[in-house]
């Protein structure tokens, strides 16, 4: 690494809950620069959210928030080279690491599941998120089991 690290940018919040992390979550949901579907999409899957709740419960967003939070991996296992051996060694995962890793689970986890659009499998795939089930959450279990099965090799860590 020759160069100095690139600075962060700062995200604008978005029009409707004027929220960054929305903004950073749609930036991970969006294809081909389409940025405008890919906030359509978002908020679609939050009025889904807002009709299914039920009236004691928390606004939409922040059913979102917890499913994502449900998600946030807290270790990781990292490949590490010792003596010709590759060991897998856990290591504590940076907090805007946590945040883009729940993310991309909760998004590509979205996009495997068969319901009819996009909007209506990202809304299903949050809910079970935030009742601790789905597969974003049996990701971020697994790997959690993974750091544990292989907490003997800790002390390899850098």
């Amino acid at each position: 690494m020759r160069k100095k690290q690139a600075k962060k940018r700062p995200l604008l919040p978005d029009p409707k809950f004027n929220d960054q992390l929305v903004t950073r979550f749609v930036n991970n949901l969006m294809w081909n620069g389409k940025k405008s579907t890919a906030f359509k999409i978002f908020y679609d899957a939050i009025d889904i959210i807002e009709e299914r709740k039920q009236d004691d419960e928390k606004s939409a967003l922040e059913v979102w928030k917890e499913g994502l939070s449900n998600v946030m991996p807290h270790v990781e296992v990292r490949s590490r080279r010792v003596g010709g051996a590759t060991f897998q060694i856990p290591m504590q995962i940076r907090p805007d690491r946590k945040v883009s890793l729940a993310m991309k689970w909760l998004i590509s986890f979205s996009r495997k599941r068969n319901e009819k659009s996009m909007a209506l499998r990202l809304a299903n795939e949050v809910i079970a998120a935030a009742k601790e089930e789905g597969a974003a959450v049996k990701k971020r279990q697994d790997t959690h089991k993974m750091a544990e099965a292989n907490k003997a090799f800790s002390h390899f860590r850098f």
